[in-house]
Order: C-alpha cells, then structure tokens, then sequence
C-alpha cells in the first residue's frame, strides 16, 4: 500500500498482523493543502456560474434589443417604400439592426465561453477531490498487515510505501513437477495439500497454473542433484470459500507437499489420508 501523491503521513490505523476486509481505511494522509485548494476550486465555480447567469440576462437583452431594432426596420422600410422617409433614414434603422444583431452574436459566443468555464472549474474540483480520495489509503482486498512501512508525521515521496499487505485472496502453493508429469496436469484438475505443522488434514486445492517454459527448482525446493534438472512451476490454489471460513488460521510461507491427480483413462482414488478434511469441513 503506497501514497499515489508525496505527502505526510496523517494516521495509521491498523497493526502489524491485523486481518483487514476490502474496503477497510488503512492509512490517511495530511490532506490540509487539498482542503485548501479545493476550496478556492469551489469558490471558483460559484464565480463562474455568476458569470454564466449574467452573460445570459446579457443574451436576452441583445434579443430584446434585435425584436426592437427589427420592428423598426420594418416601419422605415414601408415609410420609405411609400416616400415618406429618406434613404438616410433607412440606412440607419438597417445599420442599428445589423449592430444588434452582431451584439447577439457576441452575447450568445460570450455566454458559451462562460458556460465552458464552469465546466473547467467544475473538473478541477473533481481533479482535487479525488486527489483528497486516494489519500485515504483502503485496502484493495481481504488481506494481513506484514508491514509498517511508515509512521505518522513521516514524509513520504510519490509512491512512498505505507504498508505491507498480503492478499489472503490467492492462498496457493508452487510444486516444481519433470516434464512428463507436468505435462499429464490439467487446469482445473483437483489436488490436494498437506501442511507441515498439520500434517494429519489434506486441505483440497485446484490447479491453477501450468508454466509453459522449464525452469531450475529454486535451492529451497530440491537437493543439488535435483537442481541440474529443468521443471515445470505448477501452482495449486486453496479454493477462496474455503480460506474465508478458516481466514484467521491463514498463515504465509507455510511448508508442505502438494499432490496432484495425474490425467488419465481412469485416475485411481485418493488414498484415505488424503482424503482427512480440517475440522469443520466436509468431504
């Protein structure tokens, strides 16, 4: 978990080891100089829009100022059609008329640029306050606190990490298997693992993931001898209704052995002691 914007650590609110749920407030930051910021946004727009609503009395007075100005154009134009006006005349009505109509014009273009103000103050409102959002750090998924990373009054940069959290989410193991039991594992296929502290249940699991490239087996995984061979990483999931139900159990870095089903015309059975589910859960 990590500050999107530099800023001072306001607040941590939970503890290494704490189980937090999605959604959970973590950490804040010192949003002061937001606060202040969108509040002169928010003055911002109520200025804008007080322009909007005057450039729009300007408007329906420039319309009221063309019907005026086009009536009488009308009357000069019979008056002088009948020869009771001069060509004089005539042209200034038609010369009033043609500035009222241009005033229009330019009421109307000014109260669309008022308009487009609004909307820009509006977004930078929007823009700040989102800002003031993602300073409330919350927690993306159902997770553990490993880590506290920073403390209250700390600065941080950009991207400064607050908090360590472990996505309880994805509880998996990785088992390296040669390529010709690899290559008889399908995605989906069951399995099952039992852990070293508790080896008496066999917690079911799913194979989620078949490495499409060989690799060596990590140092902690096989003997020297084993490392000169190239595996394939297989990655076996707890089904995630079954964490929720034990979630306060759950615990990283974990040893223990998969097993998993072969393909074939018919797989055999699991044996029985695969087949001891932890307390609670059924088979």
């Amino acid at each position: 978990m990590a500050a999107k914007l530099a800023g001072r650590v306001k607040k941590i609110v939970v503890r290494e080891g704490d189980l937090v749920k999605p959604g959970q407030v973590l950490a804040l930051m010192d949003t002061a100089e937001l606060d202040a910021m969108i509040e002169k946004a928010r003055a911002e727009v109520s200025r804008s829009e007080s322009e909007v609503v005057e450039a729009d009395a300007t408007v329906d007075q420039r319309k009221a100022q063309l019907t005026l100005t086009n009536q009488e154009l009308e009357r000069t134009l019979t008056l002088f059609e009948r020869g009771h006006v001069s060509k004089g005349v005539l042209d200034e009505r038609q010369s009033r008329y043609d500035s009222a109509r241009a005033a229009l014009a330019a009421a109307q273009a000014h109260l669309k640029t008022a308009q487009r103000t609004v909307d820009v103050a509006k977004a930078e409102v929007k823009r700040i306050q989102t800002e003031i959002n993602d300073a409330i750090l919350k927690a993306p998924v159902m997770g553990r606190v490993l880590y506290r990373l920073a403390e209250p009054g700390e600065v941080l940069a950009a991207g400064g990490k607050v908090l360590t959290l472990l996505n309880l989410g994805e509880v998996y193991m990785e088992v390296f298997l040669p390529s010709r039991e690899a290559g008889r594992i399908a995605l989906g296929s069951d399995a099952r693992i039992v852990l070293d502290p508790v080896p008496h249940f066999a917690i079911p699991a799913i194979v989620t993931f078949v490495s499409p490239q060989a690799q060596f087996t990590p140092k902690q995984v096989e003997t020297a001898e084993e490392r000169e061979k190239l595996m394939f990483r297989v990655k076996v999931k707890v089904p995630t209704e079954l964490v929720e139900r034990h979630i306060e159990k759950v615990k990283t870095g974990v040893r223990g052995m998969a097993f998993l089903r072969l393909s074939g015309i018919d797989p055999p059975p699991w044996p029985d002691y695969l087949e001891r589910r932890p307390p609670g859960e059924t088979k």
